[in-house]
């Protein structure tokens, strides 16, 4: 058979080298072979349009796009997706034949290709959190090397900075020269990490206030800049999701369920999907819980009566940031901004 008959193509992705392998209209195998990245990309402009399935890892939103400008239909996929379709002796050729079985199936929930505004986005969100991670370890090491040496300070970011900052001015005689010169380096580059993440909120801070999709997504209670754009970033208007709940459940704010012989079984949550994502709305739900909470609105007697159920508050803040990530669906699928007195679903 030729190439012309290649209904689906299958191709698993490498950091150099890409196998592909191509079936016909019943499944059957006509092509099979390994490709280095632009050898594939000049190949697959050349294809007549068919179906091009790939797995969503680093690199296939980019490939998409390209494959998507020749006039192919991309289907990308979450490997755990495509893993059943994968038969024994694993291989780079298997997987690209389990890909395009995957992408054949009409079950299958397909992955939607990302512009290049939405990875800028989601890539300084990433440098944001790598920032924050660093701050997180340097502060810790300082905490540890001051208490090993008698010097102790209250719980808190803020406290622990003016401690140092005058423990430095007043050159206390607890520290050595040589740990006194660490501390004041340690310190100078938590200056430097401050100021980075401040000048990509400052960004943040841009784009939501540029972007109307992100401004209204800030009149949710619970969500700010960070939230609304991290969510417009990982999911653009919403419209692979066909349902509020459906979001709620990627961001793996649902339980989990485990229902046999119809009795069911919810267990914890998922925890699956977008984990940043996930935690910036649960961060977001107990900040907002308080004021909530005492509100006389659909959205606070909702809360109230969870409390006084005595549901646990972590459950509750869960809740929270599910019903905010369904809230937030409709603001962007309806080009609409939050309204405190619509009715509440239980």
């Amino acid at each position: 058979m030729s190439i012309a008959s290649t209904a689906i193509l299958g191709i698993d992705l490498g950091k150099t080298s890409c196998s592909m392998v191509g079936v016909d209209e019943r499944g059957t195998v006509v092509l099979r072979r390994s490709l280095r990245r632009q050898t594939l990309i000049d190949y697959v402009a050349k294809l007549p349009t068919c179906v091009i399935g790939m797995e969503a890892c680093c690199g296939a939103h980019h490939l998409g796009r390209l494959f998507a400008a020749s006039g192919h239909e991309v289907r990308l996929m979450s490997p755990e997706y495509v893993r059943p379709y994968v038969k024994a002796q694993k291989n780079d050729d298997r997987d690209a034949e389990g890909i395009a079985e995957a992408a054949s199936r009409p079950t299958i929930r397909f992955v939607e290709l990302k512009t290049q505004d939405q990875l800028d986005i989601q890539t300084l969100h990433r440098a944001r959190s790598r920032l924050v991670a660093e701050r997180t370890n340097l502060i810790n090491q300082l905490r540890a090397v001051l208490f090993e040496r008698g010097v102790s300070f209250p719980v808190g970011r803020r406290k622990l900075e003016q401690g140092i900052d005058d423990l430095l001015t007043e050159g206390d005689n607890t520290l050595s020269s040589r740990m006194s010169r660490l501390i004041a380096e340690m310190r100078a580059e938590w200056k430097q990490l401050d100021t980075k993440i401040e000048m990509l909120n400052g960004e943040f801070v841009e784009m939501a206030g540029s972007d109307a999709a992100m401004r209204r997504l800030t009149t949710i209670p619970g969500i700010g800049v960070l939230n609304a754009t991290a969510l417009v970033a990982a999911v653009g208007d919403g419209s692979s999701f066909s349902k509020a709940r459906d979001l709620g459940a990627w961001l793996g704010l649902v339980p989990r369920q485990h229902t046999t012989g119809g009795k069911p079984r919810l267990l914890g949550i998922s925890k699956r999907g977008n984990t940043y994502l996930r935690t910036l709305l649960i961060h977001g739900a107990r900040a907002a819980l308080p004021s909530l909470s005492k509100g006389d609105t659909p959205l606070g007697r909702w809360l109230q009566g969870m409390i006084e159920l005595g549901v646990h508050r972590n459950a509750i803040v869960v809740a929270l940031a599910n019903k905010f990530a369904r809230i937030a669906w409709a603001a962007l699928r309806r080009d609409m901004p939050f309204q405190r007195n619509y009715p509440v679903a239980i």
